[in-house]
């Protein structure tokens, strides 16, 4: 995971810079020294560090288009951050750019019951907002494992998910509008309260951009009345078969569970182990199911769900009976990242998208790839729209161990894209999968993809180093002139 060189000329003004970001920023809003700045060293992919040059702590929208204007005309990198949970290197920092942090950026501004929405900074957590509007039975539905950190720009950067995004949606389905400061430090209000924009979907080009085209600094979320009624089915069965069967015959009778998420026997026994809710440990897959609604439907939901997974020959079926249990069922799964850190000194969180029938071949594969590699696999994932997450363990301090595990990874992303899926369905590229993006998208899909970035930022600073594999300066996507065999701008970086 290589990341571009810095750029020596960006390193000598480094006092300059700073001074004026001073200017910008009053206060302690202006990290410079090393001991402060380790704080920011790495986000959520932590086998990854690099101090960055500065880091600095705006307040206000004013403040980040004044930053953003300078960086702009003095060439200045710059790596949006929020609150550094990216488990692909998304807010990786770089030597030569400054970290923008957005942590200060943490109020709900509007809550509007009549519109069903909610105004936010990017800085307010995933959870903070429901926490904003539960009291008047409200809620916000992307739910990430990471909710009670993660924030709600970060969400967006990276198009999160969560348990509830198989009925729900991700965050592109559930974020109406948002407010961005553009490189060149102009503002722009794309989308609003209303439910469709006029034009061009560029609300669609923000959301998942990981920092590429422009930093938010306000969110407008749907919120959603919460249901009258959500009940859990915690499903053994004795084969990740049986298991993705089931998932495939639920969704196939017209059923679309609230969440629907698999563990397999490791990561079921690491669970079990760490919140002790009941988990059957005599099992090769469990399957939980939540369906809310009306009560009468949850009801009989309940018993269709049943019938399917007792015609599969499930060997345990429990169904919660309150509220407590049903939010102990869920505690497991949203516990199974700590849990199986438990078991192992380090361990990597990968992140895939299959389609749902083919399940039970690529976790066959994946045992397969374990034992090639020597390293253990726990599974856990959102089973009703086929995201994995394989956690590979590993120990750092043990020679060559770190690179068996991302080659691990590498090919847990390539057997998706195999099998008809892609290299993620939540956790963004990154610094992670940027060099397996063509495996995926040809030489002009990736151009393509780019020009978009030149529209946005035609000088290349926002978030350097992530998500395209191989650096283009903007002209080169316009016109290409080979004089006498020499390739234009031969001082580009290419990793």
């Amino acid at each position: 995971m290589k990341m571009p060189e810095p750029d020596a000329q960006t390193l000598a003004r480094r006092d300059e810079i700073v001074a004026a970001m001073h200017a910008f920023v009053p206060g302690e809003g202006v990290i410079s020294d090393e001991t402060g700045m380790a704080v920011y060293e790495s986000d959520g992919l932590t086998a990854y560090r690099q101090l960055p040059m500065i880091v600095v702590l705006p307040e206000t929208v004013a403040q980040v288009s004044a930053i953003m204007r300078y960086c702009n005309e003095n060439a200045v990198k710059i790596v949006p951050r929020g609150a550094g949970t990216s488990l692909s290197g998304g807010a990786l920092p770089a030597a030569d750019a400054i970290t923008l942090g957005l942590g200060k950026f943490n109020r709900v501004l509007e809550v509007d019951y009549e519109n069903r929405c909610a105004v936010v900074q990017p800085g307010v957590t995933n959870l903070g907002i429901t926490h904003a509007v539960e009291a008047d039975g409200f809620y916000y539905a992307p739910d990430p494992s990471s909710q009670i950190a993660c924030t709600i720009g970060g969400n967006v950067a990276e198009n999160s998910g969560g348990v509830h995004c198989l009925k729900y949606g991700l965050t592109t389905n559930n974020i109406l509008g948002i407010e961005m400061v553009l490189p060149d430090g102009e503002i722009l209000r794309l989308g609003g309260k209303h439910m469709d924009s006029e034009g061009y979907d560029l609300l669609g080009v923000m959301t998942g951009s990981e920092g590429l085209l422009g930093v938010i600094t306000e969110v407008t979320v749907r919120i959603l009345p919460k249901p009258t009624a959500a009940r859990a089915l915690m499903i053994g069965f004795e084969s990740s078969t049986a298991g993705g069967q089931c998932v495939a015959d639920i969704i196939g009778a017209g059923i679309i569970p609230g969440g629907m998420e698999m563990m397999d026997r490791p990561a079921i026994k690491a669970a079990e182990a760490f919140v002790q809710v009941g988990y059957p440990l005599n099992v090769e897959a469990l399957l939980l199911v939540e369906l809310d609604g009306p009560p009468v439907e949850v009801d009989y939901l309940i018993g269709r769900v049943r019938e399917i997974a007792d015609g599969l020959g499930a060997v345990s079926i429990r169904v919660s009976e309150s509220e407590d249990e049903r939010n102990q069922f869920w505690a497991g799964r949203k516990a199974a990242f700590p849990a199986i850190g438990r078991l192992t000194p380090d361990y990597y969180c990968m992140d895939g998208t299959i389609p749902r029938h083919r399940l039970p071949e690529v976790l066959e594969r994946m045992s397969v790839l374990s034992e090639k590699y020597g390293l253990g696999v726990a599974n856990v994932f959102h089973a009703g729209d086929g995201n994995l997450h394989p956690l590979i363990m590993y120990d750092a301090n043990k020679p060559g161990e770190l690179d068996r595990a991302e080659n691990f990874g590498s090919d847990i992303l390539r057997l998706c894209v195999e099998v008809g899926g892609v290299l993620t369905g939540e956790h963004g590229v990154g610094v992670e999968k940027r060099d397996l993006m063509s495996e995926v998208f040809t030489e002009d899909d990736l151009k393509q993809q780019q020009r978009v970035k030149c529209a946005f930022d035609p000088n290349q600073l926002l978030n350097p180093g992530k998500v395209f594999p191989t650096l283009h300066r903007c002209a080169e996507l316009g016109r290409m002139h080979i004089h006498r065999g020499k390739m234009p701008f031969p001082d580009i970086p290419r990793f």
